[in-house]
C-alpha cells in the first residue's frame, strides 16, 4: 500500500514536503507510467505521494508585469483554451497524448519529468522561460535551463514543489512548430522543433530556435541566434547551410525503438532550413 496525503492549501503541502520525503502527483499521466510494474499490479512508489493537482493556486493563469504566469497545477487542455496563452505554445500542446490524458496531464508535470521529448520544452525554452520553486522558508526563480540538468534530472530540492511558470509577453510575428512522431496524434516525439522570429522591414530583430528529442537536454544556442539577430533576412538564406552546419554540431541524438539517430538528426536538420526559408 502507498501512502498519500491530501493537502487542504499550498501552504499545507510545503510543510508536508519540508517534513516528509515525498513524490508530487498532480495529474500523474507520465509517473503512474513510470513506475508501472506490468498489468494487474499497483505502481512501484517508494515515497509518499503529495497530491498537488486539486490546488487552486497551482491552477491559474494571469498576466502580470509584462509577463504570463502559468500555476504548475495548469491542465494542459486548459492552456488550449485560454486566451492568455500564445497559440506557439497552444501548437505544441495540441499534439500531445489524447483529449483524455491532456485533461489529467500538468504542465509543470511536464516540465518536472525533464524528458527531451517533452513537448512543452522547446517552446519555454525558446522563451526563456522562468520557473518559480516554493518551499516553506523560500522562494528562488530559475531559469527552465538551469532547472533541468540531464534526462529525468532536474534541480528541485526535497523540500520544494514548482509553483509557477513565467513566460515573457512577447509578441513574435513568424512562429514555427513541428513534432515529428510515428502518427498524427498520441505519439511519442521523435523530434521536435520550434523556431520564433520577429521580422520588421526584412531584418530580424528577435530570433529563437530549439530542439527537442536530439539530445539529453533541449537544444538552443544564444550564440547561434545571436549571429542571425540584426541580419537582414536576404543575407540569412543566404548563409543556411552554415548555419545548419553549427546546429549539426549540438544535434546528437540516440537509436531508440522510436526512431534512428541518424533519421531525427536528418529531419532536424530539414525543419530548421525550412523554418528558416519562411523568415521571408
Amino acid at each position: 500500500m502507498v501512502d498519500g496525503f491530501r493537502p487542504a492549501d499550498l501552504q499545507e503541502a510545503l510543510e508536508f514536503r519540508a517534513r516528509h520525503p515525498s513524490i508530487p502527483i498532480a495529474g500523474g499521466t507520465d509517473l503512474m507510467v513510470q513506475k508501472a510494474r506490468g498489468f494487474g499490479l499497483k505502481p512501484d512508489f517508494n515515497k509518499p505521494l503529495l497530491f498537488i493537482g486539486h490546488l487552486r493556486k497551482l491552477r491559474q493563469i494571469s498576466v502580470r508585469d509584462g509577463n504570463i504566469h502559468i500555476g504548475a497545477g495548469v491542465l494542459l487542455s486548459e492552456l488550449i483554451i485560454n486566451d492568455k496563452i500564445s497559440e506557439a505554445l497552444k501548437m505544441a500542446v495540441r499534439q500531445m497524448a489524447s483529449p483524455p490524458s491532456r485533461n489529467l496531464a500538468t504542465i509543470g508535470g511536464n516540465i518536472c519529468n525533464a524528458s527531451p521529448a517533452g513537448d512543452t520544452l522547446p517552446y519555454l525554452y525558446a522563451v526563456d522561460a522562468k520557473l518559480i520553486l516554493k518551499s516553506v522558508s523560500s522562494e528562488r526563480i530559475i531559469h527552465i535551463g538551469k532547472f533541468i540538468t540531464d534526462p529525468k534530472q532536474n534541480t528541485l530540492e526535497h523540500d520544494e514543489l514548482l509553483t509557477e511558470i513565467i513566460i515573457p509577453n512577447k509578441i513574435f510575428n513568424v512562429s514555427y512548430y513541428k513534432k515529428v512522431g510515428q502518427r498524427k496524434g498520441m505519439s511519442l516525439t521523435k523530434a521536435s522543433f520550434q523556431g520564433l522570429a520577429d521580422i520588421k522591414n526584412s531584418n530580424v530583430l528577435d530570433i529563437r530556435i530549439a530542439f527537442g528529442s536530439v539530445a539529453p537536454i533541449i537544444v538552443r544556442s544564444r550564440e547561434i541566434e545571436a549571429s542571425i539577430i540584426g541580419k537582414p533576412v536576404s543575407e540569412i538564406n543566404a548563409a543556411v547551410p552554415e548555419i545548419l552546419k553549427k546546429y549539426a554540431t549540438l544535434i546528437r541524438p540516440i537509436d531508440d525503438a522510436r526512431s534512428s539517430a541518424a533519421y531525427r538528426k536528418r529531419v532536424s536538420l530539414r525543419l530548421l532550413e525550412d523554418f528558416l526559408s519562411k523568415l521571408s
